[in-house]
């Protein structure tokens, strides 16, 4: 699931949602593919982890942050959104 879908499991909830965001828009998942990609050679998968591992960075800079189960716009670095 790319990082912006990722919102999609909303739709099945507030908690349902927090967790599918949260797994993809952490930095665990792109580490372990750039880790991958370098130690196999991949120089895709290399690239990809390193546009996820930015994609992740500009959202913390621009303020969505983790997820809260309440709703979409509670993140650990203050309400977004509508929330806000």
């Amino acid at each position: 699931m790319p990082p912006d879908l990722s919102f999609l499991a909303y739709g099945a909830g507030p908690r349902i949602g927090a967790a599918a965001y949260n797994a993809v828009h952490s930095y665990v998942l792109p580490l372990i593919l750039a880790l991958a990609g370098w130690w196999l050679g991949q120089d895709l998968a290399l690239h990809i982890a390193l546009i996820w591992l930015a994609h992740i960075g500009i959202d913390r800079a621009i303020g969505y942050g983790l997820k809260y189960p309440t709703a979409f716009g509670h993140t650990h670095l203050g309400p977004v959104g509508k929330a806000k």
